[in-house]
């Protein structure tokens, strides 16, 4: 399977692109403020198409030309999430600063772009300074340090999502290279105390988790999403109520065509393809495992594994989220949600870990067959 991992992984990814296409169509029409039932769909599409010409590059690039530029790349980055609250600049949405204005685009959410940063930055360190990996400040506090600064940035825009998922995915990056799980265990243990004293005195991450622990009595406030996502899955049963034929798209169930996409899929197409999105992730994440294990070098593999997490961890989030055992947090489903920063970025890790692939060399030991054998006697 190792020599077919880049075949698996693209094909994964192209079912989810086109599910995510046609159930665009099915629910971009019911969105409020829209005049053209398409226009997510066809703006899918064009983001599709950009991020498909940038993946085919990125598949062609050698990522090793991108080590030396990697401070730059950072520092770049931060300035971008910082532009996230600079005025006239910032494009504020749902009291959360986490787009910039664009002249093209419209808009870019800049922490899309910085998950892979991150990945390279991190990457970039242990393959440097690979050989003290275990040692207390080159391998866990510096580069800890280093990736915080963008989480950090990304939290205080209230993107405290995003900001988790990339927190899970540098502490597996940390965990696979070899960081000592002496430094990791205790900081962890008070990251999360810090967290839980956070979410107990901000009212609106409090009311969140209240809501969540209580649906049924919260189904028309903070829990109304998860409420109206689990009455979807429940309507559409084990083989749904037909494409297009959902109900809950049409105004209750909020946000239907990006981060509650999922429970529109398992109401009108039923449970085998609510399965299929999990497998298509599932497959996404042996294959990129596969890519980072045939790896040729220390950099490549931490790379491989970084943008597999980076894809794979936001959707156990999501599909967490929308079946209403994770809080609330408002992420997209990779490749399937409207966003069109979120498809960009997420198909250029899907051609970075092809180029990764096919730069990667599987040394297999030969058997030679013995052409002749000769037998020597001694005579007494």
């Amino acid at each position: 399977m190792t020599r077919h991992c880049s075949t698996v992984l693209c094909a994964a990814v192209a079912a989810l692109v086109v599910l995510g296409l046609v159930m665009l169509t099915s629910t971009g029409a019911w969105v409020r403020g829209i005049s053209n039932p398409y226009y997510f769909m066809f703006r899918q599409a064009q983001m599709t198409g950009l991020g498909l010409a940038i993946a085919f590059g990125a598949a062609l690039f050698p990522l090793e030309y991108l080590r030396r530029w990697a401070p730059w790349i950072l520092m770049l980055g931060c300035v971008s999430l910082i532009l996230c609250f600079v005025p006239g600049i910032a494009a504020p949405e749902y009291g959360s600063h986490r787009w910039i204005k664009m002249p093209v685009i419209s808009q870019f959410q800049p922490s899309e772009a910085v998950k892979v940063v991150i990945v390279l930055v991190i990457s970039t360190w242990f393959a440097r300074w690979q050989t003290e990996v275990r040692t207390f400040w080159r391998g866990f506090v510096l580069p800890g340090a280093i990736a915080g600064i963008p989480i950090g940035l990304i939290a205080i825009e209230t993107d405290v999502g995003t900001a988790l998922s990339l927190s899970i995915v540098v502490g597996a990056m940390m965990f696979c290279v070899g960081t000592r799980l002496l430094f990791a265990l205790p900081t962890a243990l008070v990251v999360g105390a810090g967290a839980v004293y956070y979410v107990m005195h901000d009212v609106v991450r409090r009311t969140r988790i209240d809501a969540w622990l209580d649906l049924e009595n919260h189904q028309l406030d903070k829990g109304m999403q998860q409420w109206r996502g689990l009455l979807a899955l429940g309507n559409g049963g084990p083989w749904g109520v037909g494409l297009g034929n959902g109900v809950e798209k049409f105004g209750t169930l909020t946000f239907a065509h990006i981060d509650f996409i999922f429970p529109v899929v398992g109401e009108e197409l039923g449970l085998p393809f609510t399965l299929g999105v999990v497998m298509c992730f599932v497959l996404i994440a042996i294959a990129g495992c596969g890519i980072a294990l045939q790896a040729n070098n220390l950099f490549n593999r931490c790379m491989a594994l970084g943008l597999t997490c980076v894809i794979v961890v936001p959707a156990i989030q999501n599909i967490g989220v929308t079946t209403a055992l994770l809080p609330n947090d408002g992420l997209p489903l990779p490749f399937v949600s409207y966003g069109g920063t979120s498809m960009v970025f997420s198909l250029l890790a899907v051609g970075m870990l092809v180029g990764i692939h096919r730069r990667s060399h599987a040394f297999v030991a030969q058997e030679y067959p013995l052409t002749r054998q000769t037998r020597l006697a001694v005579r007494l």
